[in-house]
């Protein structure tokens, strides 16, 4: 009677049949991220101010709310109130506003790889609570205030992981700040781009109320709370310093519309419109880029 054994396999079908199973097994085991991978999908943030500015950002611990979020204060004798907040890194900018407590008015920034910035207390937002926009790092998105539960001036500010998290030891410009740390920081954010501001062509008492973007530049609508003035300026951010044709203008609702226009190298205004209680179009333009509104921000 014969005897009953393993199946004998010709010697190259099992090396290949060995090599397939060895194949799915690798397959199948979880591997780490590399940390290559990972710093391909790591978000740098830049202050969120003007370039140059210095301001202290203090994670304050225990006691902050919540843990390993900054607050940005003065500095120097640097008064931070109504310093432009600009974006730490680009995305999509979303606006709210919580009223008398909590943040009230403030921003959230939502990043390619699926991290948060937050920007609170603010005392004035560049789109009404309910909107949003694309943002790029550096776009100005509002001003520092006192909004909210804050009793003085500052700027509160998170990094936030794609799930929610708040990050404990969040780096902006390249200094970590940890749990209980207070540090000086400069920022390089937008530097080497347009050095003027929108707030600084219209003048004080100006805020930014709205903005659209160009293909080199941006166009800001402002408003002035004390004398009911809207103004508008087009700022570059490309060929700074050599003048290149641009526009921006304003037209209340039923008036004539006022236009500046001309070669310039770094902006274009500022128009300025007494228009209380009234709806304003308003908008610029760089080159063949331009950007019109509808009648809007009637009050």
């Amino acid at each position: 009677m014969p005897t009953i054994g393993r199946p004998t396999w010709p010697k190259p079908l099992r090396s290949a049949i060995i090599a397939l199973l060895v194949a799915l097994a690798a397959a199948l085991i979880p591997r780490p991220a590399s940390a290559e991978g990972v710093s391909a999908l790591a978000v740098a943030h830049k202050s969120p101010f003007n370039c140059g500015k210095t301001f202290y950002a203090n994670n304050w611990y225990p006691g902050h709310n919540p843990s390993g979020s900054l607050d940005w204060q003065d500095y120097g004798g640097d008064d931070i109130n109504g310093e432009t907040v600009r974006a730490t890194a680009s995305g999509t900018a979303y606006f709210y506003d919580a009223g008398s407590t909590s943040y009230g008015k403030w921003i959230e920034v939502r990043h390619s790889d699926g991290t948060r910035t937050r920007y609170a207390h603010l005392a004035t937002m560049v789109r009404s609570a309910g909107g949003s926009m694309s943002v790029s790092q550096g776009t100005t998105i509002g001003t520092v205030g006192s909004t909210g539960g804050s009793n003085a001036p500052h700027l509160h500010y998170e990094q936030r992981t794609s799930t929610g998290t708040v990050d404990t030891s969040p780096t902006v410009d390249g200094v970590t700040v940890s749990l209980g740390e207070k540090k000086a920081i400069s920022s390089t954010n937008a530097c080497g781009s347009n050095p003027y501001t929108p707030e600084e062509v219209c003048g004080s008492g100006y805020a930014v109320i709205d903005s659209a973007g160009l293909t080199g530049g941006r166009t800001y609508l402002l408003y002035n709370s004390g004398n009911g003035d809207n103004c508008v300026v087009t700022l570059k951010t490309t060929n700074l310093g050599s003048p290149t044709s641009m526009s921006a203008f304003l037209e209340p609702q039923g008036e004539s519309r006022t236009t500046d226009s001309g070669s310039y190298s770094y902006y274009a205004g500022p128009v300025k419109r007494n228009a209380p209680g009234q709806c304003v179009r308003w908008g610029g333009s760089i080159g063949s880029s331009s950007y019109t509104s509808p009648f809007e921000h009637c009050g």
